[in-house]
């Protein structure tokens, strides 16, 4: 909102004062409703494992047939919580293991637009398990790099599934997006590592469009969201690694909503970032917790691997507060965020301040007053070079 307010006045000391409606009635803003899960407490048998209790949820999802909230839940619970709407625990999905149907680590999930099968990333176990809606096991697919020296993760990262049905999952470690078939054969591969256009330094969420077809990917270890076409093929690329407003410290989930605003969980910047169509700046939301002297120390400590804990420290459990931004997923105006060393999902509300006509880029619309005063403004420069050039 500041830099659209800044905009505003900017353009409007040039004469364009009618992008101060435009900037009003594009806002939009995220605000906290509630929470879903919880930390465990390690009293009283309360541990990772009981009920209700989460762990570096990464993927999130909401089932179209019953609009429960699906958890990949990690850390030695390694299944898949299921909550209904008011954050009531449902059952879980799996267990700790290798077999048919167990998980070591869940990632991202996603269901499975034309059969409605949950597929989830097995991180550890190198694949992707596959669910009916019912949540019965039915096959596994897939394998994905290991571990790589000096990341924090590996294994298979952000997931979507394209309109023809085919599933496009990051390869954290070997930086490419591998595609898969609906009968989990692998048919293509798009990207290879590096830090140009199209190339991957640990590449971290992904969404396709519904709308556009468009590829989102966070791009996490050159800090930056690549976009790329329904092909594969690189459009632009925006942010940078830093934790000023429009930059990045390593972003793991990304979502998009109807009007191709795009959601990026900013994981150690422990924040929300929206951003237009084009990659321009709209709002943020989050910030760390905060040390027993109420400093920020960005970014929080992570537990170790294999620690005694999965939780960070400090846990700090008040509304827009986080130890890393992790999975994130948008549905009708909500956004689900993993809180991903605190044990829980931060459920926001977008709250847009007016509709915009159609899904459409925000500052890219053609609103008539602002066309005019720009077309008004380049007419004048036009008859002052003539009038320059005749002299």
């Amino acid at each position: 909102m500041a830099l659209v307010k800044k905009l505003s006045i900017a353009l409007a000391s040039a004469g364009l004062m009618t992008l101060a409606v435009v900037g009003e009635a594009e806002a939009l803003s995220l605000k906290y409703e509630t929470s879903i899960g919880r930390p465990a407490t390690f009293t009283d048998g309360d541990f990772p494992g009981v009920p209700g209790v989460i762990t570096v949820p990464q993927g999130i999802g909401v089932q179209d047939s019953t609009q429960n909230i699906f958890v990949s839940n990690g850390r030695g619970i390694d299944r898949v919580d299921v909550f209904d709407q008011q954050g009531n625990y449902l059952r879980g999905i799996g267990s700790t293991g290798s077999g048919p149907g167990e998980f070591d680590e869940p990632a991202d999930l996603r269901f499975n637009p034309i059969t409605g099968d949950l597929h989830v990333g097995d991180v550890f176990n190198s694949r992707i398990n596959v669910f009916d809606a019912q949540g019965n096991f039915k096959m596994s697919y897939g394998s994905f790099g290991g571990a790589v020296e000096d990341r924090l993760f590996f294994g298979p990262g952000g997931m979507d599934f394209d309109a023809a049905g085919n599933l496009h999952v990051t390869d954290f470690s070997a930086d490419i997006i591998k595609v898969y078939n609906s009968e989990g054969e692998q048919i293509r591969t798009i990207g290879s590592p590096g830090s140009g256009p199209g190339e991957f330094s640990g590449p971290g969420g992904l969404i396709i469009s519904e709308n556009t077809g468009r590829i989102y990917v966070n791009d996490q270890y050159n800090g930056r969201v690549q976009v790329l076409d329904s092909n594969g093929d690189f459009l632009f690329a925006f942010g940078s690694t830093g934790s000023e407003l429009g930059e990045f410290r390593e972003p793991i989930g990304i979502d998009v909503d109807e009007y191709e605003n795009i959601y990026v969980a900013d994981s150690q910047n422990s924040r929300v970032q929206v951003f237009d169509k084009d990659g321009n700046f709209l709002t943020t939301f989050g910030e760390p917790t905060r040390n027993s002297f109420g400093e920020i120390v960005p970014p929080p400590t992570p537990p170790a691997l294999g620690g005694t804990t999965p939780y960070g420290t400090p846990i700090d459990l008040s509304p827009g507060k986080f130890n890393w931004a992790a999975g994130l997923h948008y549905n009708n105006d909500t956004v689900y965020v993993g809180d991903f060393f605190q044990g829980r999902i931060q459920v926001l509300s977008v709250e847009r301040a007016a509709k915009v006509p159609e899904p459409a880029s925000i500052l890219g619309l053609g609103i008539f007053g602002l066309g005019a005063s720009v077309v008004k403004l380049q007419k004048n420069r036009q008859k002052k070079k003539l009038e320059m050039t005749s002299v």
